[in-house]
């Protein structure tokens, strides 16, 4: 087999369905954020960035970056191992009071990313208790998804957040059964938020654990930052809390909250905690700062919420659709892998904007969309020209994409599709 040919065959097939992904080189400047210097093949230039997740600029506040100066210069650079042989440091175990007290749960276990501490957690126990029976919510991330499927364990997918599914789900199990019901808090490409309290009912009724992924969540819900779950007084009705410190707290690694029992016995039987690197203790460090700062302010979070809410209302006053829901992501639906992508190209190219497009794999062919998020940091003048220039390009030559997102809107994809695919044949 001609194994390069292989995978260049494969490729192609991406870059035809115009799923391809090309990553901008971008670098982003302390200080300055939303602002980064993107290079390319044309030069360098300014661009303001409307899709990170670092929602509340925590990779570059003061607080962070001085804790994560001040380790690296009394640690060094690496954590020196796995947790288990000589990488545990005196960040790691501060950080885990931290962030089981952020949770109001007896303990918490560090992971390298949020990805690893899903993919992880979630294995161990589906894979651990004998008989276990893991519910999974039909959107749960890829993470959760492949920590479920790699722990073997019996699992029954319920329909999103649809709480009389997972009620006959759970009822055609044996009552004695151990059984794990996982879902998230704020869905991150719909941006839509779960029932908690009622699927802690359901699962409750029926002697279930429940996993709550907030790693979208974590950091800009609640007073404190605990999520939504915290948010709404719930935290104690949850098995395991999972989050992640990439995203709200601006830094990078995962982690998961509950009994001390629990994230003891993940600790000693996860082989994606015990065969890990440690996180280096600056990073560790830096974290740290980040969760005990947006535990006492809620500034960053008010100031995003507002902008959030400024810039949805000008995106109804230019007429520019988008998906309504109650939480900071704001997804303007395109519904087509090829316009989704000449969009975030002309934003770059032209308004010097920065919107990555969302495509299949990510979320479901059909509903291709850009994923914006607004930082305390956007201002209002950021808000208009972001705006007017979806304006322009909704307008001309591109009114079959607003025609086309407001079919989607409103459940008629088919004959949606056919004005994108219109719009596309203009454009080419």
């Amino acid at each position: 087999m001609n194994y390069d040919a292989y995978f260049c065959q494969r490729l192609d097939e991406l870059r035809k369905e115009g799923r391809y992904r090309v990553f901008a080189d971008l670098e982003r400047k302390v200080g300055r954020f939303p602002r980064a210097t993107l290079r390319s093949a044309f030069g360098k230039k300014e661009v303001t960035v409307w899709c990170s997740n670092d929602y509340l600029g925590m990779g570059q506040h003061p607080v962070v970056l001085a804790a994560m100066h001040k380790a690296l210069d009394s640690c060094g650079a690496g954590a020196g191992g796995t947790r288990n042989i000589s990488g545990t440091n005196h960040y790691h175990v501060l950080l885990e009071r931290d962030l089981a007290d952020l949770h109001q749960k007896e303990a918490a276990l560090l992971f390298t990313s949020g990805y690893v501490s899903n993919w992880a957690a979630l294995g161990t126990l589906a894979s651990c208790i004998p008989g276990c029976v893991v519910f999974s919510d039909q959107l749960n991330h890829a993470s959760m998804i492949e920590g479920i499927r790699g722990s073997r364990a019996s699992v029954r997918i319920f329909a999103h957040n649809d709480l009389s599914d997972l009620a006959r789900k759970l009822a055609e199990v044996d009552a004695d059964a151990p059984k794990l019901v996982a879902f998230e808090s704020v869905y991150s490409m719909d941006g839509d938020i779960a029932p908690i309290a009622e699927l802690c009912d359901v699962a409750e009724a029926y002697g279930a654990m429940t996993y709550l992924d907030e790693v979208h969540a974590v950091g800009l819900y609640g007073s404190h930052g605990g999520g939504v779950a915290a948010q709404q007084g719930l935290s104690n009705r949850l098995t395991v809390i999972e989050g992640t410190l990439a995203k709200g707290f601006g830094v990078v690694g995962g982690y998961i909250a509950g009994s001390a029992a629990l994230c003891d016995f993940v600790r000693s039987y996860s082989s994606g905690f015990i065969f890990t690197t440690a996180l280096p203790p600056h990073v560790a460090a830096g974290a740290l700062a980040s969760v005990r700062y947006l535990k006492s302010s809620s500034t960053e979070r008010e100031a995003m919420h507002s902008r959030v809410a400024s810039l949805r209302n000008r995106l109804d006053d230019v007429g520019v659709p988008h998906l309504r829901n109650p939480s900071h992501i704001v997804p303007v639906m395109v519904g087509n892998s090829d316009l989704c992508r000449q969009i975030s190209d002309v934003l770059l190219n032209e308004y010097d904007i920065y919107i990555q497009p969302i495509n299949y794999p990510t979320v479901p062919r059909g509903t291709e969309r850009l994923r914006i998020t607004a930082s305390p940091f956007h201002s209002e003048a950021d808000i208009e020209h972001l705006t007017t220039a979806l304006a322009e390009i909704w307008s001309n030559p591109w009114s079959s994409i607003s025609r086309f997102a407001t079919f989607l809107a409103q459940g008629r994809v088919e004959r949606g599709q056919r004005f994108a695919a219109s719009a596309f044949q203009r454009l080419r």
